[in-house]
């Protein structure tokens, strides 16, 4: 028996899913967003950990890639909504089995619980103490990360953010593509893995790593740890809500819905869906 569906199967498939998301309601697209939230800043916070005292930054990123993937596979099979990946029901709107509104409400709705999930995983490793680990280096590490998400330039966090999610929603499509859930676990986690050590943008992510910067930012010690370990005062002086959102979410998600969208789920909806009806 063939335990994984075609491509055009798939496409099938996402387009059904899309309809079922964009049929929730607002509570339960909330609801399942703050989940989602929680999920990748649980794997984010995790990455942290895992690689908070290697100095080399591409060991540090291929070890934190290992253990990042694990929120996602969260997401998909114990059941949340993740905005980015939720960039695929470009193509339930483009068969017209839902409208822009119905699309718009969901992405927007879904994209603010999963800020309120990441915000909350943020306060909670604070008041943990888990920022402590290592004489604070963690807290350290986690307001250098901040800080340089926030010094990125427009154009830089629009462009990772693009290439970001064309390899999350790849990396939902083929687990869509699977039947059970150790292949599932499996697909979901190398396109992942290969993100985040390629050091691309995601919203989601990045919902819990600027607040847990710019609250960890709010302990010295934590300071000093970050300015010893290189970070540039500047950077951590700019590193506050305001620039969270203006200087790194909005075109880090202006790009992920380009990404996830255009580069994945409308070039899958054209070879698959459109020229069948042609």
């Amino acid at each position: 028996m063939n335990n994984f569906l075609t491509p055009s199967e798939i496409a099938e498939f996402t387009v059904n899913t899309g309809i079922k998301k964009a049929n929730l309601s607002v509570m339960n697209q909330f609801i399942l967003g703050i989940l989602a939230g929680a999920f990748i800043a649980f794997g984010a916070q995790a990455a942290n950990m895992a690689s908070h005292t290697i100095t080399n930054v591409s060991i540090g990123k291929l070890i934190g890639g290992l253990i990042f993937p694990v929120g996602l596979m969260l997401v998909l099979m114990a059941g949340a909504e993740l905005f980015t990946g939720n960039c695929l029901m470009i193509m339930a709107l483009a068969e017209r089995k839902i409208n822009l509104i119905q699309l718009l409400r969901s992405w927007i709705i879904v994209y603010l619980g999963n800020l309120a999930g990441g915000i909350l995983i943020a306060f909670l490793i604070s008041w943990s103490g888990q920022l402590n680990y290592t004489g604070g280096l963690l807290g350290g590490f986690t307001i250098k990360a901040a800080a340089g998400k926030i010094n990125l330039s427009f154009m830089n966090a629009f462009v990772l953010g693009i290439l970001c999610n064309w390899i999350v929603c790849l990396a939902v499509w083929i687990s869509f593509g699977a039947k059970d859930g150790i292949s599932k676990a499996v697909l979901t986690f190398f396109p992942i893995w290969l993100f985040v050590a390629s050091g691309f943008e995601h919203s989601i992510a990045n919902m819990y790593y600027i607040p847990a910067g710019i609250i960890a930012k709010c302990n010295p010690s934590y300071v000093a740890k970050a300015l010893e370990s290189g970070a540039s005062q500047v950077a951590i002086d700019s590193l506050n809500w305001c620039s969270m959102f203006t200087d790194n979410l909005l075109p880090v998600t202006l790009g992920n819905i380009i990404g996830g969208s255009c580069f994945a789920g409308m070039i899958y909806w054209f070879a698959y869906l459109r020229s069948r009806k042609s």
